[in-house]
């Protein structure tokens, strides 16, 4: 049976799976506060206490840079590395991959509810495959076919050099400059570049917020959450947090777009992580498609791109336990 894992500076969920009944279907579940451990290895300890199965095999997805089997985990002091896992554990083998990989590794086995169309397109079969995923950072992930089946591969694109377009972004890329020094496309396009967008628009006195927002933006802990359901929401008294969800969009469609023509995505784009599928709305009607696609003489190119939002939460889970399972069977 093989441990499988989506494992994050937030929450940790592990969940056991067996070769007959697929990723569809965990023996068990269950989701852990990461915080709380001081190492992955206390973590699974706990959940194994309680479901006792014996083991052969481990997969984890993981928030941070894999490099040779070896990760320290984003906003946690664990470090996990394959060899030390898999003697801990008592396992055959332990994979480790990050976790935009483990979330392209989803897409054999997303259904047809899980995902939402952009741009219908015209996928060309066997063609490379990108994954972009804004949440609280910005995951670049791509597919390529390898004459057998698709091979996941991460990437660290996301702290690419940003490329302002227009004066008011040039404004936003100098204040993070001077407040960062490096700025890359995640001080933008992510849970933390919300934050960053709302801020500086503030500070420079574009758009108006309502008294209640302001109330409750500077009351928030973290205020991307507030900025966001405000711009969803669309109401007139709040077009600065719909103005800086315009700025968000326009950014991850086109880092999208760069990505999309970096490797010729002629299998599709698909958009991951946490953001997308809460702001779906300010996606659609064209919102996305029209920077992702505005790449001058590339134009066309894009525009035929099928590009569709992962809804489907449990991605990244259901990634490592596909890739975890596949490597069962060779």
């Amino acid at each position: 049976m093989l441990i499988a894992g989506d494992i994050g500076g937030t929450k940790t969920v592990l969940a056991i799976y067996s070769p007959q009944k697929g990723v569809k279907s965990p023996l068990v579940e269950k989701t852990f506060p990461s915080g709380d451990y001081v190492s992955f290895e206390a973590l699974v300890r706990d959940f194994l206490a309680e479901a006792d199965l014996p083991l052969s095999h481990g997969c984890f997805g993981v928030a941070g840079p894999v490099v040779g089997g070896r990760v320290k985990v984003m906003n946690l002091p664990w470090i996990m590395e394959e060899g030390a896992l898999r003697q801990a554990l008592g396992l055959e083998s332990v994979r480790i991959i990050n976790d935009v990989e483990a979330v392209a590794y989803s897409l054999s086995a997303l259904a047809s509810e899980d995902l939402v169309s952009l741009n219908r397109g015209e996928r060309v079969e066997h063609g490379p495959i990108a994954v972009v995923a804004p949440g609280t950072g910005l995951g670049i992930g791509f597919l390529l076919w390898d004459g057998a089946r698709y091979r996941a591969h991460a990437s660290e694109g996301g702290h690419c050099d940003f490329a302002p377009a227009g004066d008011l972004e040039s404004g936003l890329h100098r204040s993070l400059r001077e407040k960062f020094g490096h700025v890359s496309w995640e001080r933008v396009c992510s849970g933390m570049g919300i934050a960053h967008i709302y801020e500086y628009l503030r500070e420079t006195g574009v758009g108006r917020d309502s008294a209640a927002h302001v109330e409750a933006i500077d009351a928030a802990a973290d205020m991307t959450p507030v900025v966001v359901e405000a711009a969803v929401s669309h109401t007139s008294a709040d077009d600065r947090c719909g103005r800086a969800m315009e700025i968000f969009v326009s950014t991850l469609a086109r880092k999208a777009g760069n990505v999309a023509l970096m490797i010729m995505a002629t299998g599709g784009v698909y958009l991951g992580g946490g953001l997308p599928p809460r702001i779906l709305p300010r996606l659609e009607g064209g919102r996305f498609m029209r920077p992702f696609a505005d790449k001058g003489r590339t134009s066309e190119i894009l525009g035929r791109m099928p590009v569709q939002v992962i809804m489907n939460p449990a991605a990244a889970l259901l990634g490592a336990a596909r890739h975890g399972l596949d490597a069962m069977e060779f």
